[in-house]
Parts: C-alpha cells; sequence; structure tokens
C-alpha cells in the first residue's frame, strides 16, 4: 500500500551545490543550492530568487563557480545555506575554506571542494513556472585527488546529496552499474 504524503521538492537526491561569486568589494561569496541541474552538456540551470547576494553577484559579475559538496565538508556546505552573505558579508572567511581565481570566469573556485564548474552567465530567468540562472559552462576542473589515471572518480568525489523529505544529507558514493550497458540485457 502506498501512502499519500506533502507535496515538496520530493526529487532524491538532490545535488549539493556550492555556487561561489565575488562580492563588490572582491570577497568570496558562497551559498549552498539544492535546486540546479545541467540544462544542457554545457549549459547549467539554477533555481534561485533575485533576493540572493549570489544572484546580484552572479548578474554583476557575470560569472559564477559550482563546486560539488562533499561529505568532508558537510558542515560548511550546511553554512553556507542557513547563512545569508546579506546578513553577513564575511561569511565565506567564517567557513575556515579557502579559495583561488578561477582562470576562465570572474569568480572563485572554493579549494576544498573536489569538483567545480566554470560559468559564464547567460541569463536570469522569471516566469510562472519558477526564477532562476542559466549559465554557460566553460571550463571544469576536479582535484588530483579524486582521478584515477586522468579520469575523475565519482566514489572518490564522495559528494552528498540532499533529502528534501528529512532535510538530511547522504553521500552519494558507490557505483552500482553501468549506464547505457547494463539495460541492454533486457533488449534479448
Amino acid at each position: 500500500m502506498r501512502k499519500k504524503l506533502n507535496i515538496t521538492e520530493g526529487i532524491f537526491p538532490m545535488p549539493v551545490l556550492m555556487v561561489a561569486t565575488y562580492n563588490e568589494d572582491g570577497s568570496v561569496n558562497v551559498m549552498n543550492a539544492a535546486w540546479g541541474t545541467m540544462q544542457a552538456r554545457d549549459a547549467v540551470a539554477l533555481q534561485l530568487t533575485e533576493s540572493h547576494k549570489t544572484v546580484k553577484n552572479i548578474k554583476a559579475r557575470g560569472a559564477f563557480t559550482i563546486s560539488i559538496a562533499d561529505a568532508s565538508h558537510v558542515v560548511e556546505a550546511d553554512y553556507f545555506g542557513v547563512e545569508s552573505g546579506n546578513r553577513v558579508s564575511n561569511k565565506f572567511e567564517k567557513s575556515g575554506l579557502t579559495a583561488s581565481k578561477s582562470e576562465f570566469v570572474d569568480a572563485p573556485i572554493i579549494n576544498e571542494f573536489p569538483l567545480c564548474l566554470e560559468c559564464r552567465f547567460i541569463e536570469y530567468q522569471n516566469n510562472e513556472y519558477g526564477v532562476g540562472v542559466i549559465g554557460k559552462v566553460v571550463n571544469v576542473t576536479a582535484d588530483e585527488k579524486v582521478m584515477i589515471d586522468d579520469k575523475l572518480d565519482m566514489s572518490l568525489v564522495d559528494a552528498i546529496a540532499f533529502d528534501p523529505y528529512t532535510h538530511g544529507y547522504y553521500r552519494v558514493t558507490e557505483r552500482v552499474g553501468e549506464a547505457f550497458k547494463d539495460g541492454l540485457q533486457l533488449k534479448k
């Protein structure tokens, strides 16, 4: 038997994305965003309202980065979601993390997060189905510690996902199948 649940942002897992920008004074700002996805192979869509400091920074600088949060930095990742850059101008400093300037866009790369997409701002959308930032991915980098034979190993990224039903974070680490291969056995 199935039980009726309340309507919520009920797709699981939801990525835990660290969206980083520069503030007007050049300091680093980071926010936690679970409502984000790839819109195309080289385009991202983030469901963010214009009231976020991050959105104001994206529009002003024309760029942002998206890092995949990992289990070893769950406290910092959550802090970036519970504290607002509109209220606390030095929230990145308080996290204890470090950043480097992207070579490709006017945005910071958070050094401690293992995977980063560097994005150029394309447009801001606001319509009856939601609001959001659209960006073009111009570069992707990964820390060497999550690479094997020059290929990204997602199990080493130790990514975390957000559970919208209980507000928990979960590790996404174990590979359980081969995409575009395992299902072929049912085609026979």
